[in-house]
């Protein structure tokens, strides 16, 4: 038989299990989340795909059309410089004088040798002239006559030899006055009244002003993919010169191979625009192949606390924000995005704020487009 205390043990854990099957039964019901009923009014565009071209930035640098080390072919002392660094000169100005005593001296050698040649070439001919009469009458042997003509021919060739020698020599006496050869600017003087002026020595570095050129370095891969071709038109920026703006530039020189240290090509492009100083760092862009974008309208991005949010309404027309990363600006008013967006997304437009998660959204304008899949 059961005593007391066992019927007491059992009616208790009995009545335990009852009061559990009741809490199971009657517990907490699980409470639906709220239903934002907040309602955005805006604009609505679409996140579209582009397919755009590569575009590869170049850097280079500016240089003149023409650049000259001015030197002279006399050997003589400087006596007087008319230019100073960073003077505008035109072509045929005189820039310096050089002593043209030594010259001048060369030039009376030479004229007094032309005298004598042509002194000598006087008695060659009227004695060859008084051998063929005697060789007519046969006064005169063949062999006499042979050598009249043979002298005569000296005498001429004497002659113009020292033609030649006055001519040269003026030449050189004209170097006593160096003029610039072409019309640019003098970016260096490398001489002084009393320094001595020797052949193949540079005095002063002159460019040209006009037909500027960027000087760019194609790598070699980007010139296999963008083919360029002389007369192609390129978008350049001066770094120095913001207020130009995107300059419209031609490629008017390319190497016809590539290096083979830096494996690269040499490119000249023209600047229409002069003024523009030499050295200066410049940009170019090379449009090569196609590339697929994601755009959205500028309007469309909200920036808050660094970070560039897109408010997308999703499939059931409520709204939620994106964090995207933003590229380049594009045509039309667009930008490049380059994560957050995978294109296709409705986005909304003229956001001063960025509304609460699921938010109705409504559209207004002629913008509105229909309700897309949220990706």
């Amino acid at each position: 038989m059961m005593s007391v205390n066992q019927r007491v043990d059992g009616r208790l854990a009995l009545l335990g299990t009852a009061l559990l099957l009741v809490a199971a039964c009657g517990g907490h019901k699980t409470t639906p989340p709220a239903v934002n009923e907040t309602t955005v009014e805006a604009e609505l565009a679409r996140a579209e795909r582009l397919e755009v071209p590569r575009v590869i930035e170049l850097f280079g640098v500016v240089e003149a059309e023409k650049t000259a080390a001015v030197s002279t072919r006399v050997m003589a002392m400087v006596t007087a410089v008319a230019v100073r660094t960073g003077d505008a000169v035109v072509k045929g100005q005189s820039l310096l004088t050089i002593d043209p005593q030594a010259a001048e001296g060369q030039l009376s050698q030479a004229r007094g040798a032309l005298a004598q040649a042509n002194a000598g070439l006087a008695l060659a001919e009227r004695n060859h002239e008084r051998f063929k009469a005697l060789a007519a009458v046969d006064a005169a042997s063949e062999l006499e006559l042979d050598m009249a003509r043979m002298q005569y021919e000296q005498a001429v060739g004497a002659v113009e030899q020292a033609e030649g020698a006055v001519a040269a020599a003026g030449s050189v006496a004209a170097d006593s006055r160096v003029v610039a050869p072409f019309s640019g600017r003098v970016t260096r003087k490398m001489v002084e009244v009393g320094d001595l002026a020797a052949p193949g020595r540079p005095l002063l570095m002159l460019e040209s002003e006009a037909g500027q050129r960027l000087a760019l370095t194609v790598p070699e891969s980007v010139m296999a993919r963008a083919g360029l071709t002389i007369g192609q038109p390129l978008t350049v920026r001066i770094d120095t010169r913001s207020d130009l703006g995107s300059i419209e530039a031609t490629v008017v020189e390319m190497t016809p191979g590539a290096d083979p240290a830096s494996h690269s090509f040499g490119v000249q492009v023209a600047l229409p625009t002069p003024g523009i100083p030499s050295g200066a760092s410049a940009r170019a862009w090379i449009e090569t192949d196609k590339r697929t974008i994601v755009a959205v309208p500028e309007t469309a991005v909200l920036r808050r606390g660094g970070l560039s949010l897109v408010v997308v309404r999703n499939s059931e027309g409520r709204a939620g924000s994106r964090v995207v990363t933003i590229g380049e600006p594009l045509s039309e008013g667009r930008v490049e995005v380059l994560s957050g967006l995978a294109g296709g997304e409705t986005v909304l437009l003229h956001l001063s704020s960025v509304p609460a998660t699921g938010a109705r959204v409504e559209g207004v304008g002629n913008n509105e487009q229909a309700p897309e899949r949220e990706s």
